[in-house]
């Protein structure tokens, strides 16, 4: 038997044609491609960060790239090469190797072949994915809102994360200067899924999408994020963003049922350990 939501059949609710796909992407205000990349870094601000030269450097320990990588979103005066060494000194300072988060369009245009000629290995490839928010395609949400700290320490038991990056994590969204929601979804009184919604100027980001590992396939995954789109309707978003690995085709199918599609990629640079 399929899982329902409400009564309803979440696969075949979900399954959008065609047509009404183009229809919602080409009706929303898309926002230039440099505005995007400003609302995914705000929504997971660092709370230590440089501004360097028009890069935005992050120095947050943990296995989360973006919060401990160099972001070049603007454009540069200092040579590049000049750059890159006293980004490197930086974080060598700091017991951390050097990672760039790159886009095809970080300034300056020639950084990537720079960190490529320096040895710099590209890995995780991730697509940045954009659609409207449209409730009357949306069922009653079950996911419940939580406290950031119980919601924190639901997800890192969902990740097997240690206690420093849970701290870490829960310092981070208690200075967040933007809404946010944070939901679980539960069975049997224990926590099986989470998500992380926050909202800045009518977008909403989708973070943090966790589902039990002996629980996937039973539509949890789709039950979250449809609760994550009702609360960011509720904080005023009418259009949604979520970043998802290029090659992870399962999520990228869910997400598409609710018209989720790609603006651009990125990826990391950093040196082979």
């Amino acid at each position: 038997m399929r899982p329902t939501v409400g009564g309803g059949d979440i696969w075949g609710w979900y399954a959008w044609p065609i047509a009404d796909r183009s229809k919602h992407r080409n009706s929303m205000i898309q926002p230039p491609l440099q505005r995007l990349e400003e609302l995914g870094l705000n929504a997971c601000a660092a709370p230590g960060q440089l501004l360097y030269d028009g890069w935005v450097l992050r120095f947050t320990p943990g296995q989360v790239k973006r919060a401990r990588s160099v972001n070049a979103v603007y454009p540069s005066t200092l040579p590049l090469r000049e750059k890159i060494a006293c980004c490197e000194d930086l974080y060598r300072s700091r017991g951390l190797p050097a990672v760039f988060r790159v886009t095809a369009f970080s300034e300056p245009p020639e950084l990537d072949a720079a960190l490529d000629a320096l040895g710099y290995a590209r890995v995780e490839a991730t697509a940045v994915e954009t659609a409207p928010i449209d409730p009357t395609r949306l069922l009653r949400s079950d996911a419940r809102a939580l406290a950031l700290p119980e919601w924190v320490e639901a997800i890192g038991n969902l990740r097997g994360s240690p206690a420093q990056e849970r701290a870490q994590h829960l310092r981070r969204l208690e200075v967040l200067p933007l809404p946010l929601c944070a939901l679980a979804l539960h069975q049997n009184h224990c926590c099986v899924a989470t998500g992380l919604a926050v909202v800045e100027g009518g977008w909403a980001g989708l973070f943090d999408i966790a589902v039990d590992g002996a629980l996937r396939r039973q539509g949890l995954g789709l039950r979250m994020v449809n609760g994550l789109l009702h609360a960011a309707w509720e904080l005023g978003a009418r259009q949604a963003y979520l970043q998802v690995g290029s090659d992870n085709g399962a999520a990228r199918s869910l997400y598409a049922r609710f018209g989720f599609a790609q603006r651009y990629p990125y990826w990391y640079r950093c040196r082979p350990a």
